[in-house]
């Protein structure tokens, strides 16, 4: 079942490749800001339950789908990008096997423990 999930999250990261060509921006800027998303890490220093909220924002789909939606409506090119790189990054993470984050510990995510706790 792993494989098939990430092979499931691989064609949603190349379906976000194929919409950011789309966009009038340099094509390096994908690569390099495809880890932005995790500086989100950063709100753990607050604690699990306000790291795993943070965190989870910039990784949770639906913000990403929001984001590029409204983005696409409005003809804001930066919204467009924000919505591609936010789900890319989420596809690549899953496709990885990380996940969305539960507010008791980093480690623990929807698709199992990471890291050496496993």
């Amino acid at each position: 079942m792993k494989r098939i999930i990430a092979l499931e999250e691989a064609g949603m990261f190349l379906a976000c490749m194929l919409l950011f060509s789309r966009l009038e921006y340099n094509w390096w800027l994908f690569p390099a800001c495809l880890l932005l998303p995790d500086l989100s890490m950063v709100a753990y220093a607050f604690g699990p339950r306000s790291g795993a909220w943070i965190y989870n924002l910039f990784h949770h789909k639906l913000v990403a789908i929001f984001l590029g939606c409204l983005g696409w409506y409005t003809d804001i090119g930066l919204l467009k990008f924000a919505g591609i790189l936010l789900f890319a990054h989420s596809s690549m993470d899953r496709m990885l096997g990380y996940g969305l984050k539960y507010n008791d510990s980093f480690l623990n995510t929807h698709l199992g423990l990471i890291g050496q706790k496993k």
